[in-house]
């Protein structure tokens, strides 16, 4: 691959994806110039001041106004505020001659050809050989951008569609003309993967590419159905959200999200573009749609669509559903399926697509005569969008957050079993598949020696899926490598002397088994293997504590349980810092509670970019009793230093488990202090994150790796620093900004960063302090506040017992 580095990039256009565009590479680093038109026109308060339009601050009104509205987004498109001094705004007249700085140029301006054309003419006279120009359009032929300009440009041009939020969502499509040269498709392709974190997707300059081509489509179907069946829409986005395993807003909850106009535009341009799709007349739209579309209910832009959100006569927010019959508002119904209380059972998402495809009622019904037809619709698509049927599947995963690509399903369905099926629903699958049947093959995809393989239609064998030979898969590995697995975790042989600890739990909450399993791992390790780490493919990495078990304990007063359970977790924290081999753990998404302390315990935390952690026991009406408060006092007492007023060190470790704080992103995780400078690293793409941590759990060993000896030398301060938690506390309660139950936990969390009551600054052990964590923990577990802040997680409102 050729040898290229991405310091600085200019993004050309600031609207909504422009801007989040460049937010997202000032996420990792990169200097990034965004610009955009100069105004035409003076607004009011400019002229008031006097300004004229080559005033500095209205030249750039535009794009800075854009800038600003993007940050203020929820949920945020930067890590953390501090990206933003990568990001300089300028505008097309005065600032385009800097972009012959630029190592990458990306134009994600209006969707107009000729607007393009006029902005790319200006790039040619600035921009220097051989740097990167690529466009974010959606709907225009990269082609026509292409044809006319210099050879360097073309050599170097190419599609690259985000996907909006780029932050959030994992797709990047990328779309070479006939004349880009294909390093520049293997380097994009590479850099997407590793520093963007994307899934990246190569595709054809056809309309809508891949992922809108093949997701318009199965709304289209989708809103047709609705209409011959008689759904309503609650039943739609009960029928094909979590349960299918898609997103839980489904189908016309996203629509109303993205906006219908969205999904219309793209509609209609593959409704005129595409006359020769067997599909065609799909993708015109339902009767209801274009009333809809008439009225302006676009969705949650124009305040309404197929949910709208109002007040009731109580004056408390409902959210109403659209009677696709009368287009009227009403409150919603609960929606009841068989078919969908069948697959709660089930944890694997594979797992219940038979379910769905077998049932009887019109959960499995839309299933089917939804399905059916998207088998159909994807094989025909073969080569025309993609000439690998992988592609597909990756594009709708990471661009519509599919569980489950259409070949992924129809394999889950069953391939043979599924023929049939179509036929009885007016469809039938490509040639090609039945080449596939005829040859004796059952499947689109294969594992072979934890390798996943997927099938090559001109050679008609399996090949491992280009680009993944860097990941480590667990579902891979499971059927082969287990050498331990209870109801709670698995410990995974991933090669090269090092262990993997999955939790498979609801949530991946932390209970009995699941420690059972880290000690049991860290006890193999330590006899015939190199390093252990703590990482899964689930959703979450954990969202904590099994509460529940420590709810069902507190009520029946089984104290003496409870202490061993609480000491059970802390010793496991504890042993996966002090051992003599090192433990690596690899979090995402949410880690909380215990999975934020034993993140806080390991000799290195690799993490993905999007995890959220924090110590949130402070809401339940505890304090962190896993180590976690232990480990704030630890840490605290690190960073006192001679020069500052060592109490304000204690506040801010304080209130960030008083305040429940989680981060927003990894970067985030640092600045509120759950990792440590130099014992963390951020895989940016999820799919690396068990390999980069296993890659780094194999560089600490060979580093030679010698086990830390427990503290003793943490200085806590005793009285004096109760004194100002206790005062703070009191101020607090006494204003009304917290109740006395939390004003009791605030006293208790102090207590144990100041290490009791102590006359004077000391300096005492990692166990004294774990050990009044672990008092303070059991002393708040049997006030009845905290019961029934428990029971309103785990009971779900049925009352105490006396």
């Amino acid at each position: 691959m050729m040898n290229k580095k991405i310091n600085s990039v200019t993004v050309l256009g600031s609207g909504i994806m422009g801007s989040r565009i460049a937010c997202h590479f000032a996420n990792i680093g990169v200097q990034v110039l965004l610009l955009d038109i100069a105004p035409l026109v003076l607004l009011p308060e400019e002229e008031a001041k006097g300004w004229a339009l080559d005033h500095p601050a209205v030249k750039n009104r535009i794009v800075n106004a854009a800038l600003q509205a993007t940050v203020k987004a929820n949920p945020s498109p930067i890590y953390t505020q501090n990206v933003l001094k990568h990001i300089a705004t300028g505008n097309f007249e005065d600032d385009m001659p800097k972009i012959a700085a630029s190592d990458w140029i990306i134009e994600v301006v209006v969707e107009n050809l000729d607007i393009k054309r006029k902005v790319f003419d200006q790039v040619e006279q600035f921009r220097k050989p051989g740097t990167l120009i690529t466009s974010n359009t959606s709907g225009i032929p990269i082609q026509m951008m292409a044809d006319g300009r210099s050879d360097d440009f073309k050599a170097n041009f190419c599609g690259t569609h985000f996907f909006n939020p780029p932050r959030y969502l994992r797709l990047l499509e990328i779309i070479p003309t006939v004349y880009t040269k294909p390093e520049i498709v293997d380097f994009l392709m590479a850099y997407g993967d590793k520093f963007l974190g994307k899934t990246t997707v190569l595709c054809k300059d056809t309309p809508a590419f891949i992922a809108n081509r093949v997701g318009v489509y199965s709304i289209m179907s989708l809103l047709h159905l609705v209409e011959k069946m008689g759904l309503t829409v609650e039943e739609v986005d009960k029928f094909t959200g979590p349960a299918l395993g898609r997103p839980k807003s489904a189908t016309f909850r996203t629509t109303d999200v993205v906006g219908l106009d969205t999904m219309i535009k793209v509609a209609k341009g593959l409704y005129d573009n595409c006359p020769n799709d067997k599909a065609h007349d799909l993708f015109q739209l339902p009767s209801y749609v274009q009333k809809m579309e008439a009225n302006n209910w676009l969705g949650d832009k124009t305040k309404q669509g197929f949910y709208q959100k109002t007040k009731n006569a109580e004056g408390k927010t409902e959210i109403l559903a659209l009677d696709l019959n009368t287009l009227t508002y009403r409150r919603q119904e609960k929606v009841r399926s068989t078919t969908l209380e069948l697959t709660k059972t089930i944890d694997q998402v594979k797992d219940r697509m038979k379910v769905f495809a077998t049932g009887k009622d019109r959960a499995a019904e839309l299933f089917r005569a939804s399905f059916f037809g998207l088998f159909e619709y994807v094989s025909d698509r073969i080569p025309e969008i993609s000439d690998e049927l992988y592609r597909i599947d990756d594009a709708m995963r990471a661009g519509f957050g599919w569980e489950l690509g259409p070949f992924e399903v129809w394999d889950a369905v069953g391939l043979q079993e599924s023929i049939a099926g179509m036929k009885a629903y007016g469809h039938a699958p490509a040639e090609w598949v039945n080449e596939l049947l005829a040859a004796g093959h059952t499947s689109f995809y294969k594992v072979e020696d934890g390798v996943k393989k997927y099938y090559d239609i001109p050679t008609k064998q399996y090949k491992a899926i280009p680009g993944t030979d860097d990941y480590i898969i667990l579902d891979h590995l499971r059927a082969t490598k287990t050498l331990y697995k209870n109801a709670g975790a698995s410990i995974i042989d991933l090669g090269d002397g090092i262990l993997n600890v999955e939790f498979h739990s609801k949530m991946n909450t932390i209970g009995g088994d699941t420690l059972t399993a880290i000690n049991k791992a860290i006890d193999m390790a330590e006899k015939n293997y190199r390093g252990v780490v703590i990482g899964n493919d689930g959703a979450n990495f954990s969202a904590g504590a099994n509460v529940g078990m420590i709810f069902m304990m507190a009520v029946e007063q089984e104290w003496e349980e409870l202490n061993m359970a609480i000491r059970v977790f802390q010793n496991t924290a504890m042993r996966i810092r002090y051992s003599s081999i090192p433990v690596v753990i690899a979090p995402h998404n949410l880690t909380l509670g215990g999975g934020c302390e034993f993140s806080m315990h390991a000799d290195f935390v690799q993490l993905n970019a999007e995890t959220y952690m924090g110590l949130v026991e402070f809401g339940v009406g505890v304090i962190p009793g896993g180590g976690g408060t232990k480990e704030f006092a630890l840490r605290a007492s690190d960073e006192y230093h001679a020069d500052q007023i060592v109490q304000n060190t204690l506040k801010d470790r304080f209130l960030t488990i008083g305040m429940a704080k989680v981060s927003t992103s990894a970067a985030e995780a640092f600045e509120l202090g759950y990792l440590q400078q130099g014992k963390y690293g951020i895989s940016m793409n999820r799919s690396r994150l068990i390999a980069d941590a296993k890659a780094k759990a194999i560089a600490i060993a060979e580093a030679g790796y010698t086990m830390p000896i427990q503290r003793k030398d943490i200085r806590v301060l005793g009285k004096q620093g109760l004194g100002i938690v206790y005062a703070g506390a009191n101020t607090m309660y006494s204003g009304n900004y917290i109740s006395e139950h939390d004003k009791k936990i605030s006293e208790k969390l102090g207590w144990v960063m100041c290490g009791g009551d102590l006359s004077s600054p000391t300096e005492v052990s990692e166990q004294y302090l774990l050990d009044l964590e672990r008092e303070a923990f059991l002393s708040l577990c049997g006030e009845r506040k905290t019961l029934e802040r428990i029971q309103s997680i785990v009971t779900k409102g049925k009352p105490l017992r006396n």
